[in-house]
């Protein structure tokens, strides 16, 4: 359970956000990698070669290093989101002419190579991706993926049954199964949904009036599906006003966020853990930084690629992102 967002400032700075929700305990950190990284594909121990410095969120396990999100020295950034079943990976086959990747890896693998929407579309006509089980959970994870870039292009990418498939993003939404297109489909659903104040009526001579302001938002879903986190983020987004700049977009994608975000208890499941958000995160694609906070901590906390590049030939760890909480005192 996850939910992504894409949010434009009126200096047409593009940013990109997600929450984090897991069941499974994570340790996530913030890394720096750096552009020739040569590292191994999971599938095969094929190398491959990034072309592209960036920072992202991942964690290591086993001496692999996989990674939640990030963003790249192109503005490109990219997320994961669970997409249990729908998601359906190809096969490895000896002759297929496409270049197998390990879903697990396409995260890294992209970010490595990719600077631009456009650039994704070109790469996978001739990739395949293979299922892995990973190291956390044990299981071949069910992915989708949201990308988009300096441009303000975005796009899901979804592996099912009809195969490898990309598809334009113009709402700059993403949450979970079903697929994207049935997401987006049943907004229809809500047409009457409205930020303005729903005028008194009558039934006969029965004056009905509002209980108060917001009426116009009652059909906006309130649980934690995907389905529902879609619908009242795809409003939510939609309705605020533009901000005017960085300060502005980072407050209102946190905001977006917090709307959706799901505490310790209100989702349990079948293994009778929490399903919870974890962190949440929100890049801006032209300073390539980091904004994030951890469920532990709201406060926000900042990084950026260009305070920590550096020419180097393995990733550089920034640190976890859990972090101690302190309270700012008023002075008088």
């Amino acid at each position: 359970m996850c939910t992504a967002i894409t949010l434009q400032s009126q200096q047409m700075e593009n940013f990109f956000g997600r929450t984090m929700d897991f069941s499974y305990w994570i340790e996530p950190q913030l890394y720096v990698v750096p552009k020739n990284y040569v590292w191994n594909n999971s599938l095969n121990n094929h190398r491959f070669y990034n072309y592209y410095s960036f920072i992202g969120i991942g964690q290591e396990s086993d001496g692999a290093l996989g990674f939640f999100d990030g963003v790249n020295e192109k503005g490109f950034a990219a997320a994961a989101l669970y997409f249990a079943g729908y998601a359906q990976y190809a096969m490895p086959m000896m002759h297929s002419g496409k270049k197998p990747v390990a879903s697990l890896d396409f995260l890294h693998y992209i970010l490595g190579c990719c600077g631009s929407v456009e650039e994704l579309n070109i790469i996978l006509q001739n990739l395949s991706l293979i299922g892995l089980p990973d190291p956390i959970t044990q299981t071949v994870a069910p992915l989708h993926w949201i990308a988009t870039d300096r441009n303000g292009k975005c796009v899901v990418i979804e592996s099912t049954k009809n195969g490898l498939e990309l598809f334009p993003n113009p709402l700059g939404v993403l949450t979970n199964s079903p697929d994207f297109q049935w997401q987006m489909t049943n907004l229809r659903n809500y047409l009457d949904v409205s930020p303005l104040q729903t005028p008194e009526t009558y039934w006969g001579n029965i004056q009905l009036t509002p209980f108060g302001q917001g009426a116009g938002t009652r059909l906006l879903p309130g649980g934690y599906t995907s389905p529902e986190r879609f619908v009242k983020t795809a409003y939510q987004k939609t309705h605020i006003p533009l901000p005017k700049n960085r300060i502005e977009a980072v407050m209102a994608g946190f905001h977006l966020m917090e709307g959706v975000s799901i505490p310790k208890g209100a989702v349990i499941t079948e293994r009778n853990t929490y399903d919870y958000t974890q962190y949440a995160v929100l890049m801006n694609t032209h300073a390539c930084e980091y904004f994030f906070r951890t469920y532990d901590n709201s406060q926000i906390a900042t990084a950026s690629l260009w305070d920590h590049y550096e020419y180097s030939v393995r990733p550089s760890c920034l640190g976890k992102l859990n972090r101690p909480v302190v309270f700012e005192k008023m002075l008088t």
